[in-house]
C-alpha cells in the first residue's frame, strides 16, 4: 500500500527533518515565513488555523507563538512526536492530531485558514485532499498552500539537467546537499508512484481549485525568493516553491445557482 510506504519513509526521516525545522526556528527563518504568511491572514484576532501535514511542527509553532488557535495534523506518528518536542510549552496550545490529509475528521466549516507546506506533491489523491481542505474551511475561509514540482525531474529531461546542475553547484560551493543527505532512492521510488510528480504545477492546482472557490485564485511563483535562505535557493533552484491562495466559495447553494 502506497500510503504505508510513504508513512514508513517519513517515519525514518522524522528526526532529520526535525533538525531542519529547528534550524529554521533558531536562525530567524520563522520570522521570514511569518511575515509572508501574515500578508494573507484575515484580520480577525481569534482565527482557527489548520496546519495540514505539519511534520515537525514548523508552521504550527510560529502561528501559535502569535496567539492563533492552531490545530496541526500529520499522518506520521513520529513526525507528531518531533512536533510536540519542538513546540515545548507551546504544545499545550496546539491541538496535534494524527490524521490523513486526504480524509480529515473535522466537521464542515471548522477553520478560518488551512495552511500547508510541501505536502500536496506527496499524496496519493491530491484532488481529494483539496476537496477536504476546502470542506473544512468556513465560508470565505482561505487556503494557503506552499509547494513545488518536487521530483518532476524524474519525468522531464530538461528538468533533470537543471536538477543535476543544482547538485554540481551545491558541491562547488561546498554546501550541504539537501537531496543526497536523505534516502534518495526510497524517496524517488515513492515519487514515481504519486501522481503529482508527473504533473506540471501550479496550473493543475488552479484548475482543480476552481471548482471550490470564488474569485481569482492567486499564484505567487516568486515566493521562494523571499522565504528560502541561500542554501535552500542553491539546492532547489530548478524546483522553485510557489504559493497558491484560494478563498472558499461562499455556499454550496450559491455555487449550484451560479452553475444552473
Amino acid at each position: 500500500m502506497l500510503l504505508t510506504q510513504i508513512e514508513k519513509y517519513w517515519t525514518k526521516r522524522a528526526e532529520g527533518y526535525s533538525l531542519v525545522n529547528q534550524h529554521e526556528l533558531a536562525t530567524g527563518q520563522d520570522r521570514v515565513w511569518f511575515q509572508e504568511i501574515q500578508k494573507y491572514l484575515p484580520e480577525e484576532k481569534n482565527l482557527k488555523i489548520l496546519d495540514v501535514g505539519t511534520g515537525p511542527g514548523f508552521f504550527a509553532i510560529l502561528l501559535a507563538r502569535k496567539g492563533y488557535n492552531v490545530t496541526a495534523v500529520d499522518y506520521t506518528k513520529a513526525m507528531l512526536q518531533q512536533a510536540r518536542r519542538n513546540a515545548g510549552a507551546l504544545s499545550e496550545r496546539i491541538h496535534f492530531q494524527q490524521m490523513d490529509a486526504q480524509d480529515l475528521k473535522f466537521p464542515e466549516e471548522t477553520f478560518d485558514v488551512v495552511i500547508s507546506r510541501n505536502l500536496t506533491w506527496n499524496l496519493e489523491d491530491p484532488q481529494k485532499a483539496y476537496a477536504e481542505w476546502i470542506r473544512v474551511l468556513k465560508e470565505g475561509g482561505r487556503l494557503l498552500n506552499f509547494d513545488a514540482n518536487w521530483y518532476h525531474h524524474l519525468f522531464d529531461e530538461r528538468k533533470r539537467r537543471a536538477y543535476e546542475e543544482d547538485r554540481e553547484k551545491v558541491e562547488a560551493l561546498q554546501m550541504e546537499d539537501h537531496y543526497t543527505c536523505t534516502d534518495i532512492n526510497a524517496m524517488e521510488e515513492i515519487a514515481r508512484q504519486v501522481p503529482m510528480s508527473r504533473i506540471l504545477r501550479p496550473a493543475w492546482d488552479v484548475q482543480t481549485l476552481m471548482a471550490y472557490t470564488e474569485g481569482p485564485i492567486q499564484v505567487d511563483e516568486q515566493v521562494w525568493r523571499r522565504v528560502w535562505d541561500e542554501t535552500e535557493q542553491v539546492n532547489y533552484m530548478s524546483t522553485p516553491m510557489f504559493l497558491i491562495q484560494a478563498v472558499k466559495r461562499r455556499t454550496l447553494k450559491e455555487a449550484m445557482a451560479e452553475s444552473a
